[in-house]
């Protein structure tokens, strides 16, 4: 068994590896690049945000939340955007009812409830943040999060050649060596030492979490969650914040099987977004506000799935 959840982390791992290097290198290339440009094409983007998100995050694959969390890190993208990537990522629900050869239509209308429900619940979070706390575009600050990493991004762009000298705007020379120093090979090596480090990261809890599951087995977790529908659906909501992609595949199982209702289906696929809340907690530093996303979004799979049963809506 141990071999097995070892195993299946370090293949869960690897696929997320990929997603995670592009984004770092995006990011790193955005950090590089003309600020004021850069910012100026985030910021007419912004609006729009949550419901390029919320269809992207249909995408059967858990890495999108992924990049959308460090994206969130780093001011690149508002938490409307990140929260419907959430909402709407497919994970492994996909595949599972592929190889059950589940109707077509079945899984379609499960996936666009998802993102109808990532893309409203973005735009109006990002109406609210704006409103009540005044929150506009998010303004990039990708820099912070080289600096949090302790990656040393900036060693050999500095060197011994940064002049202590600041210019007129307070930033030394090294700084701009971070910015305009070795070229591609520097971006590509801090966007390496990114994905190394978050890659570990994952490795290491993803491990943990399989080992849990398998130690209680989908036989308890049926027990758990198809006795009650009110008590599912709070129950399913937090296995969906699993952030492994076994959290989804089992919730899917459970819900073919007839363990599972449509509501605490809805609500556990709703919270399940692969590894992004594990991401957000790993690369954002305010901890307050990983907490506030990560309640808002069960917040949001519990009531969409209370509401889902108390309509009678099937799939």
């Amino acid at each position: 068994m141990l071999v097995d959840v070892i195993a299946d982390s370090v293949l869960d791992t690897l696929e997320l590896v990929p997603f995670l290097f592009v984004t770092y290198l995006a990011m790193e290339t955005l950090e590089h690049s003309t600020e004021g440009r850069m910012q100026g094409l985030v910021a007419r983007a912004g609006h729009a945000g949550p419901i390029v998100g919320g269809l992207l995050g249909a995408v059967p694959q858990c890495g999108f939340s992924a990049m959308a969390a460090t994206l969130y890190s780093g001011g690149v993208v508002t938490a409307g955007t990140l929260v419907a990537v959430i909402l709407s990522t497919s994970d492994e629900m996909v595949p599972v009812f592929l190889a059950h050869q589940e109707p077509a239509g079945r899984l379609l209308s499960i996936m666009l409830l998802k993102v109808v429900v990532g893309i409203v619940v973005g735009l109006l979070l990002d109406a609210v943040l704006h409103a009540v706390r005044h929150v506009g575009n998010p303004q990039p600050h990708i820099h912070d999060l080289c600096e949090r990493a302790h990656c040393h991004c900036e060693d050999d762009e500095a060197g011994s050649d940064a002049s202590p000298e600041s210019d007129a705007d307070g930033h030394g020379e090294a700084e701009r060596g971070h910015h305009h120093g070795h070229g591609h090979w520097a971006i590509v090596r801090s966007a390496a030492i990114h994905t190394v480090q978050v890659t570990g990261f994952i490795l290491l809890v993803t491990f943990l979490f399989g080992l849990l599951i398998e130690v209680m087995g989908e036989d308890a977790l049926a027990q758990l969650l198809g006795s009650h529908p009110v008590r599912a659906t709070f129950l399913a909501a937090l296995v969906g914040l699993i952030p492994n992609c076994g959290a989804s595949v089992a919730i899917t199982e459970l819900y073919l099987d007839g363990v599972l209702a449509a509501g605490p289906m809805v609500a556990g696929l709703l919270v399940s977004g692969g590894v992004g809340l594990l991401v957000l907690f790993r690369t954002n530093r305010d901890v307050r506000q990983n907490v506030a996303v990560t309640a808002f979004i069960y917040a949001v799979g519990v009531v969409v799935g209370l509401a889902v049963s108390a309509s009678g809506m099937l799939f």
